[in-house]
C-alpha cells in the first residue's frame, strides 16, 4: 500500500496567523475517515514519534493531519523549533479553537475524505480542546484523548498568581530546549472572558460523539484521575488505561528508532480497533 506524505501545508487564519498542516493518507478510489491530531502544551506536529504515529493511521486506512497551532513558538519557516516565544506567550485557548477550526474546515473539504466520518485526537492539553471543540461542532463524531486533562484551569495559584497579574507575565523553563517559556497574563484574561466556553467538564457531559479515553497509569504531568473524572462525566466513554505508561507513551524528543514505542503503538491499536468498531469500517 502506497502511503502519500503531504508535508507542512501553509494553513491561514485570518483570526491568528498563518501556520502548517501534514497529511497522511493511503492511496485509494475510496473516501476515508478522517482524524485530526490536536498537540499539546510545548507540543508540535513533529514532535517525537508523532510522524511514524501518523503513518500507522494511514497504513490502517485513514487521512491522518498534524499540525502547529499558530501561537505554539514555532513558526512557518522554522517548524521544529520554538522560535518564536512572543507568539507563544501570546498564545490562548480562543486561539487554539480558532486554529482548529480552521484545520477542520480545510481538510473535510478533501476528495480522499469522508465528511461523515470525523475523529477529533488530543494529547494532553490538547485533549482539552478537543473536547471543547467535538461539544461546540455537530460535524465532529469521534473523540480519542491521549492523557488529556480534565480542565482547562491550569494557571498559577495564590502568591505566584498575584505575581503573574502584578508582572503581566511569568515563565516556565522547558526542560528539554532550557528556554524560559513567557506566558503573558492575556491567556489568563482569555479564559476568563470565556470562561463557560473552556469548562471541559461539561463539554465532556454534552458531547455527542463516540468517545475514548486513552490514559497512562504512570502519567507524570497529567494525573490518571483526571481520565477517569473524564469517563464518570461522559458515561458512554470508554477509557483504556495503559499500565505503566507515562506522559507520552514512552516516546521522546528526538525519537531515533524507526519503531513506536510499545506504549505508544497500544494507542494506536486500540484507537484503530476503536474506530472500525464504531464506525463499522
Amino acid at each position: 500500500m502506497q502511503i502519500i506524505n503531504e508535508h507542512n501545508i501553509i494553513l491561514s487564519n485570518p483570526e491568528t496567523r498563518d501556520f502548517l498542516a501534514d497529511a497522511y493518507y493511503p492511496e485509494t478510489n475510496g473516501k476515508l475517515p478522517l482524524i485530526i491530531f490536536v498537540h499539546g502544551y510545548k507540543g508540535y506536529k513533529d514532535w517525537g514519534a508523532w510522524n511514524i504515529m501518523a503513518e500507522k493511521f494511514a497504513e490502517a486506512g485513514f487521512f491522518f493531519v498534524k499540525f502547529n497551532f499558530s501561537h505554539n513558538g514555532t513558526t512557518v519557516d522554522d517548524p521544529h523549533h520554538f522560535g518564536d516565544l512572543e507568539a507563544f506567550g501570546n498564545n490562548n485557548y480562543s486561539k487554539e479553537l480558532s486554529d482548529l477550526g480552521v484545520v477542520i474546515d480545510h481538510f473535510i473539504q478533501h476528495e480522499k475524505v469522508d465528511d461523515q466520518k470525523l475523529i477529533l485526537m488530543g494529547h494532553s492539553r490538547g485533549g482539552g480542546i478537543s473536547i471543547i471543540k467535538t461539544f461546540e461542532d455537530e460535524r465532529i463524531n469521534g473523540l480519542i484523548t491521549l492523557a488529556s486533562v480534565d480542565t482547562l484551569d491550569r494557571f498559577p495559584k495564590n502568591e505566584a498568581f498575584k505575581k503573574w497579574e502584578e508582572a503581566g507575565v511569568f515563565y516556565v523553563l522547558n526542560g528539554r530546549t532550557k528556554q524560559e517559556m513567557p506566558h503573558y497574563y492575556q491567556f489568563y484574561e482569555d479564559f476568563k472572558n470565556s470562561e463557560m466556553r473552556f469548562d471541559v467538564e461539561r463539554a465532556t457531559e454534552m458531547a455527542k460523539a463516540h468517545i475514548l479515553i486513552i490514559h497512562g497509569t504512570n502519567d507524570e504531568s497529567v494525573n490518571v484521575k483526571n481520565a477517569e473524572h473524564l469517563h464518570i462525566l461522559n458515561p458512554n466513554s470508554e477509557l483504556f488505561l495503559i499500565e505503566e505508561a507515562n506522559h507520552t507513551f514512552g516516546a521522546k524528543e528526538p525519537w531515533e528508532e524507526n519503531d513506536l514505542p510499545k506504549d505508544l503503538n497500544k494507542v494506536v491499536e486500540k484507537s484503530v480497533e476503536f474506530i472500525k468498531n464504531k464506525f463499522v469500517i
